[in-house]
C-alpha cells in the first residue's frame, strides 16, 4: 500500500503547461536544435551560432534538458536520439516547422475559449471554426504539417498494397499536402490519384507531388467535398483526417459520395484519431476530441463501432479496422460489395 498522500504536482504541472510550449517554440525559431546537430556545445558557444545572449540561451537549454528535449554533461549540451531525428532542420525527418500551424493565433484563442466551447458544446469561434468554406488556416496546414503525415502515410499505403501490373484509381478527398495520395503513386507506378480540396490548398499539394515525381499521375478536383462531383469510379476513397470535423450525420452524407463514387469491390480508407468505446484510452487517440470540441462546431473522435454504422448506413458491406502502431491514428477499411 502506498504511503503518498495527495499531491498538487498534477495541478501545477498542467497549469503551467504553455512554459514547455513555449520553450519548444523558442529554441525552434533559435534553430537551437540544429546547432546542436552539429555537435555538442556549450551555452557560450551555442549562443553565438543562435546570434542569442548567453545567460538567455544557457536558461533555455537547461529548461529543455529539464523536459527531455537536450542532454547535458558537465556544461555542455546535445541532442537527445528523438531531438535529433525530428527538431535538426537538416534532418529528413524534421517536424519542427509544425509548430507553425500548431500554434496559429485562432488555433490557441479556440482553445483560450474552452470554457465557452464546453458550455455551447462546440468552438467559441465566430462560424463554422476551422471548418468554414475555404478557410486559409488549411493552407497552413498543408505547408506545416506534412512533415508529421509521412509516417502515417507509409503505414496507410501498406493497406492499399502495391501490385505493379495492377492500375489503381484513387481519390483523395480534402488533401491537403497530398502526402498520403501521392506515397500510394510512389509505390504504385500504374496508381493515377485526383486530389480534392480548396484551389489554394491543392497548389501546396500540386508542389509536393512535382518533387515526389508522380505529378504525371495527379491530377487536381478543386472546390468542396461536399459540392463538387467527385467522379470515379475509384479504387480508393481516402478519408484521411477529415470526418472528424463533423457530426455523424455529415459523416454519413461523406461516406454516401464515397460509396457511390467507388467501382465494385472498392474501399474507402478512413485514417482518424479513433479511440476505444470508453473514450479514454488511448491517451493520445482519444484527447483529440478535445481539439475538436474547441475548434469544430459539431466535430468529435469517434470510436470503430460509430465508423462502422455510419458506413453500414452508407451502403458497405463491412468495415475493418486496423492499428497503425506507433502513431496515435487508426484506419477504418469500408468495402463496397
Amino acid at each position: 500500500m502506498s504511503t503518498q498522500g495527495p499531491s498538487p504536482a498534477l495541478f501545477f504541472e498542467t497549469i503551467s503547461a504553455y512554459q514547455r510550449t513555449e520553450a519548444l517554440r523558442a529554441a525552434v525559431d533559435l534553430d537551437l536544435f540544429t546547432h546542436l546537430g552539429a555537435g555538442p556545445r556549450t551555452a557560450a558557444e551555442l549562443a553565438v551560432a543562435c546570434g542569442a545572449s548567453s545567460r538567455g540561451v544557457r536558461i533555455l537549454a537547461d529548461y529543455l534538458v529539464i523536459i527531455g528535449f537536450l542532454i547535458k554533461q558537465g556544461d555542455v549540451y546535445e541532442l537527445t536520439p528523438d531531438s535529433k531525428v525530428f527538431l535538426d532542420r537538416k534532418s529528413p525527418a524534421y517536424v519542427g516547422d509544425a509548430t507553425r500551424f500548431l500554434l496559429l493565433p485562432d488555433l490557441r484563442e479556440s482553445f483560450s475559449r474552452l470554457t465557452e466551447a464546453a458550455k455551447k458544446g462546440g468552438t467559441a469561434l465566430s462560424g463554422e471554426g476551422t471548418v468554414s468554406d475555404d478557410n486559409p488556416v488549411w493552407v497552413e496546414f498543408a505547408r506545416a504539417m506534412a512533415p508529421l503525415m509521412r509516417m502515417p502515410a507509409q503505414l496507410l499505403a501498406n493497406l492499399v498494397g502495391s501490385d505493379p501490373d495492377r492500375p489503381l484509381r484513387v481519390l483523395d478527398v480534402a488533401a491537403g499536402h497530398g502526402v498520403f495520395g501521392i506515397t500510394i503513386a510512389e509505390r504504385n507506378p500504374r496508381a493515377h490519384v485526383t486530389a480534392l480540396d480548396w484551389r489554394n490548398v491543392l497548389a501546396v499539394a500540386q508542389e509536393n507531388a512535382d518533387r515526389a515525381g508522380v505529378a504525371d499521375r495527379y491530377a487536381l478536383l478543386p472546390g468542396s467535398a461536399f459540392d463538387v462531383d467527385w467522379g470515379g469510379p475509384y479504387d480508393v476513397v481516402l478519408l484521411t483526417n477529415f470526418l472528424h470535423h463533423f457530426d455523424v450525420p455529415t459523416c454519413e452524407r461523406l461516406a454516401v459520395k464515397a460509396h457511390e463514387a467507388l467501382a465494385p469491390g472498392g474501399r474507402a480508407l478512413t485514417l482518424d484519431f479513433i479511440p476505444e468505446p470508453d473514450r479514454v484510452t488511448p491517451p493520445a487517440t482519444a484527447g483529440f476530441a478535445l481539439v475538436m470540441l474547441a475548434t469544430t462546431p459539431r466535430g468529435d473522435a469517434y470510436t470503430f463501432a460509430e465508423y462502422q454504422d455510419v458506413f453500414a448506413r452508407a451502403g458497405f458491406a463491412r468495415s475493418e479496422f486496423h492499428a497503425l502502431p506507433p502513431t496515435a491514428q487508426q484506419v477504418v477499411a469500408s468495402y463496397k460489395s
